[in-house]
């Protein structure tokens, strides 16, 4: 017999920010078909078994409060589909595709939602709001990695990162083929170009020539919107 300590709170006992996680992935599963909007939450409190005012009270009638805390449930599965152990035994290169592979896996039933997440996002006023979301995603992505860069490569790496992921999902919307194999060569391809810019970097660094400088902004262009 379970402990009462342990047993899991019935939904009236849990925090705002508790019952915000908890619903985040039914909001999801309805916002495909309703919209990020209160009916969704609605929807999704029926299921819990939560009351669907508290429910709303608990995402203060924003779909883009209600997108975070999807994307910040995302991340929690990403996290649990690639044990640190498993990191471990990779290689950097390894070790990215395999975090940001886990984390499209974890969308990859829910990507009517992901679209409709993305134009909420895409509006101007959620633009600031979008990036920083995007943000957290990609240095999670680094840290689990294995990443401690502290200067400015910390955040050039979470820059083309962040890049590669946005044009990724851009196919990945849209890809029907089996086990989205087409999703998976076109993030290998744009990870290479990750790996050829560090070693690039760290030649034109380690140089004294000032003709070998060279853009970063050009350079992450291009791998935002590669020749495929």
């Amino acid at each position: 017999m379970m402990d009462d300590a342990m047993a899991p709170l019935a939904p009236a006992d849990l925090t705002l920010d508790e019952l915000r996680a908890a619903l985040a992935p039914l909001v999801a599963a309805n916002a495909a078909f309703d919209g990020w909007n209160d009916k969704a939450v609605e929807a999704a409190a029926r299921t819990f078994g939560a009351d669907p005012d508290v429910a709303r009270l608990a995402y203060a009638g924003s779909a883009v409060e209600m997108i975070d805390a999807w994307f910040a449930e995302i991340d929690t599965r990403m996290i649990a589909a690639v044990s640190a152990d498993t990191l471990a035994t990779m290689k950097i290169r390894a070790r990215i595709t395999a975090l940001v592979e886990a984390r499209l896996a974890a969308v990859a039933g829910e990507r009517e939602a992901l679209r409709r997440a993305l134009a909420i996002l895409a509006m101007p006023q959620n633009v600031a709001r979008a990036a920083r979301l995007g943000w957290r995603t990609v240095d999670l992505i680094w840290r689990l990695a294995g990443d401690t860069a502290t200067d400015y490569n910390h955040y050039t790496k979470r820059a083309m990162l962040g890049a590669v992921y946005g044009s990724t999902i851009a196919v990945f919307l849209d890809d029907e083929s089996g086990g989205h194999a087409d999703t998976r060569a076109f993030l290998s391809r744009r990870i290479d170009g990750i790996m050829r810019f560090e070693k690039m970097k760290g030649r034109i660094l380690s140089s004294r020539d000032p003709e070998r400088r060279l853009s970063l902004s050009r350079f992450i262009g291009r791998l935002r919107y590669p020749a495929v």
